[in-house]
């Protein structure tokens, strides 16, 4: 694994939380708070917190609007945030291929491998065998 790479992940995106509000913003012209609240299981301060955070980077906007009289704050992934988000995802995507490049063997490799150690030749004339 590609220790350089995985250490120079996006801080601001790996947070668990905040990955999830951008995967959902990403999906979307706009989500309003509510919906992203019952969609992460989130707290109203645990959300807004998040949501600050990722406002302050330039990787949302904020905008709080009124619906009648009812108050409403949308948010929507910049420019910005889809180009960090999508360098996130091809980081992971570089480290999870990691170490197929490095000549490891990937998981169907070492399968086939341990299934062929345990294979016995029943064909031969052996006694035992009738």
């Amino acid at each position: 694994m590609d220790l350089e790479k995985l250490l120079h992940l996006d801080a601001v995106i790996h947070s668990p939380m905040r990955l999830a509000v951008l995967s959902i913003l990403i999906t979307v012209e706009n989500a309003q708070f509510t919906f992203l609240k019952e969609s992460t299981g989130a707290t109203d301060g645990n959300l807004s917190t998040h949501l600050a955070k990722l406002e302050d980077h330039g990787f949302i906007t904020i905008r709080k609007t009124f619906a009648g009289k009812k108050p409403q704050t949308l948010c929507a992934i910049t420019e910005k945030g889809r180009a960090a988000f999508t360098e996130y995802l091809e980081q992971l995507e570089h480290i999870v291929k990691a170490p197929q490049k490095q000549g490891k063997k990937t998981v169907e490799e070492k399968r086939e491998k341990s299934v062929s150690t345990f294979m016995v030749d029943f064909s031969s004339d052996d006694p035992l065998i009738d």
